[in-house]
């Protein structure tokens, strides 16, 4: 089957983002206060409308444009291209990566988690305290 003539899956997408994000589906439902079975049904759409595409790419911290563009091909040529040999009699990699920009990126990774589990917490306890 030839690139141009597969069908652009956008459910297939959400899911292998979300296990690349290591989100489980019972997860991404909290997020979007929906059932985990309504996300197994979005994964196994071919077509997600764009309101509900916007909120999952938001859940996912990505980008609308992000999901519909993604490709396992183009992620596996960047993590082919990361690395080179430089060595001419062993195997050590030499890694094109600036250490402190990852440090500086996980570590606002974190801080954006701890936001978004703060915000879900939030939610929960006016839930809980609406319910009193």
């Amino acid at each position: 089957m030839e690139a141009s003539t597969k069908q652009n899956h956008i459910g297939r997408k959400i899911s292998r983002i979300r296990e690349l994000r290591g989100m489980k589906q019972e997860a991404l439902a909290d997020f979007l206060g929906i059932s985990q079975q309504a996300i197994s049904s979005i994964e196994n759409s071919q077509d997600v409308d764009d309101n509900k595409l916007s909120q999952i790419a938001s859940a996912l911290g990505v980008t609308k444009e992000g999901i519909k563009q993604f490709s396992e091909e183009a992620v596996f040529n960047i993590i082919n291209n990361t690395f080179t040999d430089y060595s001419s009699n062993n195997n050590n990699y030499l890694c094109h990566i600036n250490p402190l920009e990852k440090i500086v990126e996980l570590y606002e990774r974190l801080v954006e988690t701890e936001r978004e589990k703060n915000i879900y917490l939030e939610k929960l306890i006016s839930k809980f305290e609406n319910k009193l």
